[in-house]
């Protein structure tokens, strides 16, 4: 396979220590990054400041990506009376992992290519549910957005920092309800959270230790270069499972499973987990962008895929009445934040979580909707009485999602909220990638330790017949 990823002559590339082969690699793509700034170009058949679903009415969806997780959400949200399936896509309808979701779902059009789909049946769709890999999400909800349709994406929201800032700008501009797929935004940890913030339970939170340890795909994988092109399987249209990524050949360890372990088209253990375990805290203790990103540990540092493990440090600066907080990021069989002395050393952590440090309290919480416990639990226990009461959860995230659609209640988990999260998320990424320590300057939302910053943000140029998605 011709490599694509020889440096262009005459760039410039990073005068901050050593560029690895990495970096070189992944700036050669980024080159042409001039062409993601300053584009505010309303796509022809544009529908900005989409109308809600009539109340009483069934949300029409569009499922996207219908094998494997996608089928999974397709028929979470099939289950619920507000909403009807009208169509679904995926490149691989001949592919064992989309059978069973159409088995289940039958009667109606599918399609291999979310634009011929948009293009037949735009007039029918309510609201797009987006379950297709990481790298892929860009795309279709950018497509989506500007045919004034409503968007669910599942986590984590989009591949690069670039492509989460225009999917916030577009949701702003074209006027949709939006939705990222963290279940958990809409289970009793988002309730209690906020509870015990307005009660000043939760304040003065100075360090989070958040942690996913369990092994991945990729974990003893032995990599020196992207995998040995295949043949194509029956039915699958590589082009479109590519979309805006770097184009490579076909092989098992991409799809239908193996993606997200890869830099080019996942989002690593960040992507998977950070929106289940750390989506209240950027919330709630308004975190917003880090200033400094740390990779304090890269075991297996790889070219192509996520460490085996890694130590990923966020610094942030006082935000109002919050003070400077740290969030310390552990992934990697065994690589786990030492517990502080308010929990016991027995003490069953779970394979993901998280440990709040404040001025005069300590918490324990886990992933998705659990709630927080207050540390030591003799502690716990004393405070009971006096911890406000939560609210029960009126909604799950799906059904939330839907009834937002239909102008009855705001979404709990928007681009505007999930964004911010995402994009600390791909700076996490980048420390990953390159090691070292990034410094960012939060107002210009730009890299300023590397003179490769904007590239490192924007990520590879993608081919020119999707460049267009990159048009405001």
């Amino acid at each position: 396979m011709p490599n694509q990823y020889e440096p262009m002559p005459n760039s410039k590339l990073s005068s901050h220590g050593p560029v690895s082969l990495s970096r070189r690699r992944f700036l050669h793509t980024a080159a042409a990054a001039s062409i993601f700034s300053g584009l505010n170009i309303l796509p022809s058949g544009a529908r900005p400041n989409a109308g809600r679903v009539s109340p009483n009415s069934k949300v029409r969806l569009a499922i996207v990506g219908v094998g494997n997780r996608g089928g999974e959400i397709g028929r979470w949200f099939r289950s619920k009376g507000e909403s009807e399936i009208i169509c679904g896509c995926d490149v691989h309808l001949d592919g064992d992992h989309c059978s069973r979701f159409m088995n289940d779902v039958p009667g109606i059009p599918y399609y291999s290519d979310f634009r011929e789909m948009f293009d037949a049946q735009a007039d029918n769709i309510d609201a797009v549910i987006v379950g297709t890999p990481d790298h892929s999400h860009f795309p279709i909800c950018m497509q989506a957005m500007a045919l004034g349709k409503h968007v669910y994406v599942e986590k984590p929201m989009a591949h690069t920092f670039l492509q989460t800032d225009l999917m916030m700008k577009a949701a702003d501009k074209y006027g949709v309800v939006t939705q990222v797929g963290n279940q958990g935004h809409s289970e009793a940890n988002l309730y209690q959270f906020r509870a015990w913030t307005e009660a000043g339970i939760i304040k003065d939170v100075h360090r989070v230790d958040a942690y996913m340890v369990a092994a991945r795909r990729w974990h003893g994988w032995e990599i020196d270069g992207m995998p040995e092109e295949q043949p194509l399987p029956d039915g699958l249209d590589w082009d479109s499972w590519i979309a805006t990524a770097p184009m490579t050949g076909f092989h098992p360890r991409l799809h239908p499973a193996n993606w997200r372990s890869w830099f080019s088209y996942g989002c690593g253990a960040f992507g998977d987990w950070g929106p289940h375990i750390l989506d209240t805290c950027h919330r709630f203790l308004e975190l917003g962008l880090p200033t400094e990103i740390v990779a304090e540990k890269r075991d297996g540092p790889n070219d192509y895929i996520f460490p085996q493990a890694s130590t990923i440090v966020f610094k942030f600066p006082q935000r109002g009445n919050h003070p400077p907080c740290e969030v310390r990021w552990y992934d990697g069989r065994g690589n786990r934040p030492e517990l502080p002395p308010e929990i016991p050393a027995d003490t069953d952590m779970g394979d993901a979580g998280k440990i709040i440090h404040s001025k005069e309290l300590v918490f324990r919480g886990g992933s998705h909707g659990s709630t927080l416990r207050i540390q030591p639990e003799e502690k716990f226990r004393e405070m009971g009485d006096s911890l406000p009461e939560v609210p029960r959860r009126p909604h799950d995230h799906a059904t939330n999602f839907l009834l937002a659609c239909r102008g009855e209640v705001e979404p709990n988990a928007p681009f505007s909220i999930g964004g911010p999260l995402n994009q600390m998320f791909t700076l996490g990424i980048l420390a990953q990638r390159f090691g070292g320590t990034i410094q960012f300057d939060r107002d210009s939302q730009t890299i300023t330790s590397h003179e490769d910053g904007h590239a490192m943000l924007t990520g590879p140029r993608p081919r020119p017949e999707w460049e267009e998605f990159y048009r405001l």
